[in-house]
């Protein structure tokens, strides 16, 4: 039986991206991600609650270099990755582990946050003033670009 390992996440960044270079010298990218989803308990008209799911993603090569130039702190994206299971041990000795996100591509979402031109946040985001989607060397290219209004999404 085939295996398939899909990752689809709109949020908004927890903390600048901040890149750095392997050993190797490949570039790395990594950043924090929030996703919140509402729900209700207690069936129509009952209490309204907000659930917070944080989430490291990794980007490698020129992917995580065009986020860290055009995002910062707060501003949301759209990722497409797979999830990755990692383990070490510790300074003491202890077994550690951590189930994070390698990023394969990305859109920039959002509205005219950040003023004029340029930016995501500006005039047309999204919307060819920043690249809306990139794919590249590091890892499988995923198939297609997403168009589901995600400018309308409440983040």
């Amino acid at each position: 039986m085939a295996s398939y390992n899909k990752v689809l996440l709109m949020g908004n960044l927890t903390r600048d991206p901040e890149v750095r270079a392997t050993p190797s010298g490949q570039n790395v990218t990594s950043l924090g991600l929030a996703s919140n989803r509402t729900y209700t308990v207690g069936g129509p008209g009952g209490e309204k609650r907000e659930e917070v799911t944080f989430v490291d993603v990794d980007f490698w090569g020129r992917r995580g270099e065009v986020i860290s130039q055009y995002l910062k702190k707060g501003d949301p994206i759209f990722i497409e990755g797979r999830l990755t299971f990692r383990q070490w041990d510790d300074k003491e000795g202890h077994k550690r582990s951590k189930l994070s996100v390698t990023g394969e591509s990305f859109e920039f979402v959002g509205g005219g946050k950040r003023g004029e031109g340029g930016g995501p946040g500006g005039p047309g985001a999204g919307r060819g003033a920043a690249p809306r989607e990139v794919q590249g060397e590091a890892a499988p290219q995923a198939g297609g670009e997403m168009e589901a209004g995600f400018d309308e999404v409440p983040f």
